[in-house]
């Protein structure tokens, strides 16, 4: 026996009629006015009762499913599940890929959340199609969408955003918006963005560092080109902008070669781990010393790096997770640059 439903749908409302659904049911569980276990109507019977299409409670039932509100059993019908989600903040967290970056933002977002929310962690690994199709498949199921815009073309270049990724953000309530690490100013609508700016924080970086740069003959940068998970161009062009205004020598490598040319006094700035590695084990095999003859800058901070010793130039990932869900826990819309650091140790 189906226990009374009683939805509340307002038709002056521009609330889709599926979302005025799933809004009742949860307000009715958890208000305690719809038991755990209780059987409630079927898709058929709600439409008649309501005077809704079928696809519109469809619709509704799918999302609560998706949400763990309620159950449905084959041959007997649906019922409400547990209550544990209803009362917290449930957020879709959309990342490019699975770095050890990415998941310190995503493990101290949700440390900072701590039990006031559920997050489900989605990798789209910077292909437009299946950040498209997570996006349409869960929209209307979460209150916030958390998303890291990062994608490669055919080239495997990296790219921003595409007119199908800006189509798929629209599908999103601007109010239920954050996008993290990259943003698109493009994009209309008061949302909550917390960004690095890939251009400028390189080249500031660079002018924090500039007495010790200016004992070398030339710097590198090591910027990976084809990758799986490419890294954005704007991180070249600051480099290059900083070289030029400051007068130093440059050149740009794809990657750490084995048997390298070291000739003279060179600075070479790695983003990629191996590239890292490759580099410090030739600096050693020659006895090399870093921080006189062959200075080494890396991107992206790690403890490693801090225990080797590394100069790093790195945005503060800790504090892009702190904030990004202090925003989503005030419900903030504001557009905030994260923290970006040069730190300085031996290694330069």
């Amino acid at each position: 026996m189906s226990q009374n439903v009683e939805i509340k749908i307002n038709e002056e409302s521009r609330i889709p009629k599926y979302k005025q659904i799933v809004d009742s049911i949860i307000d009715d569980v958890a208000k305690g006015k719809l038991k755990v276990g209780a059987k409630i109507p079927s898709i058929n019977e709600l439409s008649e009762a309501a005077y809704l299409s079928r696809d519109t409670v469809e619709k509704a039932y799918k999302i609560l499913k998706q949400r763990k509100v309620i159950i449905s059993v084959k041959g007997k019908g649906y019922y409400t599940a547990k209550t544990e989600l209803i009362s917290k903040i449930n957020v879709f967290f959309l990342i490019n890929k699975p770095s050890s970056y990415k998941m310190i933002i995503y493990n101290h977002f949700v440390n900072t959340l701590g039990v006031n929310a559920h997050v489900n962690l989605s990798i789209y690994h910077c292909e437009e199609s299946l950040f498209v199709n997570a996006i349409e498949k869960n929209i209307g199921a979460y209150n916030y969408y958390v998303i890291m815009p990062h994608f490669k073309d055919n080239n495997l270049n990296h790219v921003s955003f595409t007119p199908e990724v800006l189509k798929a953000i629209e599908l999103i309530p601007k109010d239920q918006l954050l996008m993290v690490d990259n943003t698109k100013p493009e994009i209309k609508g008061n949302y909550g963005s917390i960004y690095q700016d890939f251009k400028e924080d390189i080249y500031n970086a660079l002018i924090e560092g500039i007495a010790k740069l200016k004992k070398y003959d030339r710097l590198i940068l090591v910027y990976p080109e084809k990758l799986i998970h490419p890294y954005p161009r704007r991180i070249l062009h600051g480099f290059r902008q900083f070289c030029m205004n400051y007068d130093f020598e440059y050149e740009v490598l794809n990657e750490i070669y084995d048997d390298m040319e070291f000739e003279g006094k060179d600075v070479y700035i790695t983003i990629e781990e191996m590239d890292l590695v490759n580099l410090v084990r030739q600096i050693r095999s020659r006895n090399l010393v870093m921080g006189e003859d062959i200075g080494v800058i890396s991107y992206n901070e790690t403890p490693l790096k801090e225990l080797l010793g590394i100069t790093v130039i790195s945005t503060d990932f800790k504090a892009m997770g702190e904030t990004a869900a202090y925003m989503v826990l005030k419900n903030k819309k504001e557009q905030v640059k994260n923290v970006f650091k040069y730190i300085e140790r031996n290694s330069v």
